[in-house]
């Protein structure tokens, strides 16, 4: 799990090196704010800072492609761009309130990543359910 903090992902040089490396194997991997932000600059995708920061603990982020919303607690003042994901991953959520990626997802080996904190407490408790499939993921290894 990569887990979320503040700041510039682009500053976590050696972290994102890390992270490539670690997904060069198949084990399970979730990263969540930062750690979202921080994938995807390791898979070659970009981010940026956001001109309106998500602080605030209702935001609504979709899941691409269906009619789900989920209500979320995000903190950060950065995004990915996912017009630069590389080949093999989607977006997962978005942003309702200004369509920014909220997700990603790569279709062939277990790696998620979401801009909110799924784990969130005190907020909204929608998107428990993902740390507890990674968790599951992970007692399948």
């Amino acid at each position: 799990m990569i887990s979320n903090r503040p700041g510039d992902p682009k500053r976590c040089v050696a972290t994102i090196a890390r992270v490539r490396r670690v997904m060069s194997g198949e084990r399970p991997i979730f990263g969540i704010c930062l750690g979202h932000e921080i994938m995807a600059l390791a898979v070659g995708a970009d981010t940026y800072k956001l001109t309106f920061r998500h602080r605030s603990q209702n935001l609504p982020c979709a899941v691409v492609g269906t009619s789900l919303c989920y209500i979320t607690s995000q903190n950060q003042g950065y995004a990915m761009d996912e017009r630069t994901l590389p080949v093999g991953w989607q977006p997962w959520f978005r942003n309702l309130n200004d369509g920014t990626n909220g997700g990603m997802r790569y279709w062939e080996l277990p790696f998620v990543s979401v801009q909110f904190d799924p784990e969130a407490a005190p907020g909204p408790v929608d998107t428990t359910f993902l740390a507890e499939e990674f968790i599951a993921t992970i007692d399948g290894c």
